[in-house]
């Protein structure tokens, strides 16, 4: 039986380029009336975009009145990016039911939060979430998105030649005093370097940050799947099967994968 998580069709309603490298997608139609935030601010969802079968994760910008923000960093090229620098306006996506991991302790005096311009929704919207002080700052290729979240904000690009340089942003803080909660999101490398900074350095409990690698830099590749979703996906639509059945025989080949 397939475990896989609920999934929602939804057609795009709006798009709006909030920067060069900044998409916003607003979803909505009746496929997203079974849809329900967790409430923790920085959930995200798998998208699958039309004429694709693999997903890509996004964080809920927003959920109200039956439509869905996500905020989408485009690059030159990419799964979602080649559709989303489209007029994709009208077109039917997929996303899956939301997950979140912020979890603040009750008792935190501060919020510390560090990411690059792929974390920048979820570093708006918790900072929109809670009450206690909180200080950012996110790392962009580009222009600031300075009307994009009101606060503590430091804007910052990477250096010449240098992809990210998230760990290094962390390594400069001036830690307040007593206990905080700290919230970090980017790239994988940079995310590894500050859980060991975290740990040897700061000597941080692990129920006092969140530290979370949100895609892989220098040109690394995703390890090739166990089973490839693309021929599974093709031959399922010419056959007229449902998104739904596609997934059960994606599922079945998986689970007769030694």
């Amino acid at each position: 039986m397939s475990t896989r998580a609920a999934r929602y069709d939804a057609q795009v309603l709006r798009r709006e380029q909030l920067s060069s490298h900044f998409v916003r997608l607003v979803l909505g139609g009746p496929g997203l009336a079974g849809f329900a935030s967790t409430g923790v601010p920085d959930e995200w969802v798998a998208l699958t975009v039309p004429g694709q079968f693999q997903t890509r994760y996004y964080t809920v910008r927003s959920w109200a009145d039956g439509e869905l923000v996500l905020d989408v960093v485009v690059h030159e090229t990419g799964l979602v990016t080649e559709w989303a620098t489209t007029d994709c306006v009208g077109d039917t996506v997929t996303v899956s039911e939301p997950k979140g991991s912020f979890d603040m302790p009750a008792d935190a005096s501060w919020l510390l939060l560090v990411g690059d311009l792929t974390a920048l929704p979820a570093i708006a919207r918790i900072m929109e979430s809670v009450a206690v002080p909180v200080t950012a700052w996110v790392e962009t290729p580009d222009e600031p998105i300075r009307d994009y979240v009101s606060g503590d904000v430091t804007w910052t690009t990477p250096p010449e030649g240098v992809e990210t340089a998230t760990a290094d942003v962390v390594t400069a803080i001036d830690w307040p005093e007593g206990e905080g909660y700290f919230w970090m999101a980017g790239e994988s490398a940079q995310m590894r370097a500050i859980r060991k900074h975290l740990m040897r350095e700061r000597a941080l409990p692990s129920a006092a940050y969140d530290v979370m690698g949100y895609w892989r830099g220098g040109g690394q590749k995703r390890q090739p799947r166990a089973v490839d979703p693309g021929p599974i996906w093709r031959a399922g639509k010419a056959a007229g099967k449902s998104d739904q059945e596609i997934w059960a025989d994606y599922d079945a080949a998986r689970e007769k994968t030694p």
